[in-house]
């Protein structure tokens, strides 16, 4: 596999401080040392290489723009480039950490008591403690409000019954951050401990994508939780929905790190293949538009996945600007995996090279945590202030 290199058309480390610089740089060295010598391997065989999770909680991965419990306490930006080196091996790593942070540290911090804070949080961030998270369901992707899952007072306890579909490390998980409706019908947020009687979890099996991510289904058959494990301040979709602005922003950098691996490899192969007349293919004017276009794109969703970040930093992001993100950067880095592709010929899809790998796993980025359509129709209610959700 070629080794990394920079990526970095009009001078964007400019305006990253150095503390962000180091950041992004020293993930990049843990990564291209202990995940890229194994990532065509454990895609192949579809493993998720759970041994390094204790290596990633002592880099600090997890949770790593949170503050206290044993977080990195980095700024959004700092994050993002995390997630940008992480996905620039891999979706699925890349995926894993986001869910760990995101979705069920970042909810725990936001939403959590005391008591359910100091359990789990250092827990997750070590790597001790796999978290998952249960929204998706089988027949409510898009309209999450849609869900039957639901958890019943009982006394002291609630009571779940239903399914998730499509959750990220849902078999290995310790932990679920659970979404239900109670006996309001108010979509709540529970903590399921995954050891719990009628609690089961099964991998999906036969993707083409994400292969080095675990993907599972969850079901729920009268599974008792402690009334305390409700999270007290998560009552209504609304804290759901935060919970995935806060992974988009995520998938927003991490898009471009994929974007700029299917890139230099591109732009590698062409300058040492040798075509027509002895010439290497980077000479072509049709390679050189290929090249102009992807690292143009690139650079624009810097820009963009800086400025939002910069914005988080400020508390003047807003669901809107975390949509853009998304929408934009997941889309441009799937042009860019699939002309990158294109331009290696039949060896774009052998995984002696990263490419095809990336192109499909961003189809599934492309899909989840809000489709480029959904993202389209929440960018368009921001402008308009009509929702066309219907």
């Amino acid at each position: 596999m070629l080794k990394f290199r920079d990526v970095d058309f009009i001078g964007f480390a400019s305006l990253l401080s150095d503390n962000e610089r180091l950041v992004r740089d020293s993930t990049r060295q843990w990564a291209e040392a202990n995940l890229t010598p194994i990532i065509e391997g454990c895609a192949r065989e579809g493993r998720f290489p759970r041994e390094l999770v204790p290596e990633m909680g002592r880099l600090g991965l997890f949770g790593a723009n949170l503050h206290g419990y044993g977080c990195a306490g980095m700024s959004n930006v700092e994050y993002g480039l995390v997630m940008q080196e992480l996905e620039r091996v891999d979706s699925g790593i890349r995926s894993f950490v986001s869910v760990q942070s995101a979705l069920v540290m970042y909810p725990i911090f936001a939403f959590g008591s005391e008591e359910q804070k100091n359990r789990w949080l250092p827990r997750l961030q070590s790597g001790e403690a796999i978290g998952c998270f249960g929204l998706t369901e089988p027949d409510f992707g898009s309209n999450p409000g849609g869900m039957r899952t639901r958890a019943r007072r009982q006394g002291d306890e609630y009571v779940l019954n239903g399914e998730k579909m499509w959750i990220t490390s849902g078999s290995i998980a310790h932990v679920a951050v659970v979404w239900a409706k109670d006996d309001d019908n108010v979509v709540s947020g529970f903590l399921v401990e995954t050891d719990r009687p009628g609690f089961r979890a099964e991998d999906i099996h036969g993707k083409y994508s994400l292969r080095a991510s675990v993907t599972s289904s969850l079901s729920f058959h009268d599974v008792r939780i402690p009334a305390a494990n409700r999270l007290p301040g998560a009552t209504g979709l609304k804290h759901a929905l935060m919970c995935l602005n806060q992974a988009r922003y995520g998938i927003g950098w991490g898009a471009v790190g994929a974007a700029m691996q299917c890139y230099d490899t591109a732009l590698q192969y062409s300058l040492f293949r040798v075509q027509f007349g002895g010439k290497p293919l980077a000479a072509h004017q049709l390679t050189q538009e290929k090249l102009a276009g992807m690292i143009t794109e690139i650079s624009k969703a810097q820009l963009l996945a800086w400025h939002v970040g910069r914005l988080k930093d400020q508390n003047r992001a807003d669901h809107g600007h975390i949509s853009m993100l998304k929408r934009n950067n997941v889309a441009m880095a799937l042009d860019v995996a699939r002309t990158a592709r294109d331009m290696l010929g039949a060896n774009g899809i052998a995984d002696e090279y990263p490419i095809f790998r990336h192109m499909a796993n961003l189809e599934s980025v492309k899909t989840y945590e809000g489709t480029h359509d959904i993202h389209t129709l929440a960018i368009g209610e921001k402008v308009t202030g009509i929702a066309a959700f219907e």
